[in-house]
């Protein structure tokens, strides 16, 4: 069972993600939080899976939030649910450890996914949130990274987050970060799609040794 914690301040929207999960047969929701404080005690009492988190609450902010979850062990993963799709509040969250960032209006099944996808680890993003990264890397270098090759790399044999952090010594909130650049300069919005692409272009290898 994939263990959620539901965080928003507003009860209407905790009410609706908690019934909307709680159709799921391989998902307990094990608390509601009203801010980024009570998240942390709630967390910290409960160990969920993944935290639901807004992003903009009274007490203390989605983003105060999942830093501080992200320093926590074992940390769960944060999968950012906002309104909001500015490039200050993206890059944010996920400078904080964010493992995903969705919108609201994000369609039941994909919000569902997208909870099963961040409790293997993966880094996923709405089509909106991977447009704007890659507008933000339009007036760079397009080419990837030496660095970022080695972490697509390392996705393409099937490697986690985690994984590949101890692999190539970095932390797994570094890992994600190269891997947000790598979908952004790719026009992706997840894991699978970004090691097509590269295997399509040539960056990769057809199959990794």
């Amino acid at each position: 069972m994939i263990r959620v914690l539901v965080v928003d301040d507003h009860p209407v929207v905790r009410s609706g993600l908690v019934g909307l999960l709680g159709l799921e047969p391989d998902v307990v929701v094990v608390g509601e939080a009203a801010d980024g404080a009570e998240a942390l005690r709630l967390a910290a009492e409960r160990a969920p899976d993944v935290v639901l988190m807004d992003l903009r609450m009274p007490v203390m902010d989605g983003v105060a939030a999942t830093d501080r979850l992200a320093g926590t062990v074992p940390a769960p993963r944060v999968l950012v649910l906002t309104t909001y799709d500015t490039d200050s509040d993206i890059v944010r969250a996920v400078e904080a450890g964010a493992t995903g960032y969705l919108l609201k209006d994000t369609p039941r099944e994909a919000l569902v996914d997208a909870v099963r996808r961040a409790a293997r680890g993966e880094t996923v993003l709405a089509p909106p949130v991977a447009a704007r990264l890659l507008q933000r890397v339009r007036r760079r270098d397009l080419e990837l990274t030496p660095r970022e090759l080695e972490v697509l790399t390392e996705v393409g044999r099937g490697l986690s987050n985690a994984e590949i952090g101890i692999k190539l010594l970095v932390g797994e909130a570094t890992v994600k970060t190269h891997l947000l650049h790598v979908f952004a300069k790719l026009g992706v919005s997840d894991r699978t799609a970004a090691v097509t692409v590269a295997i399509s272009r040539g960056l990769l290898p057809t199959s990794a040794p």
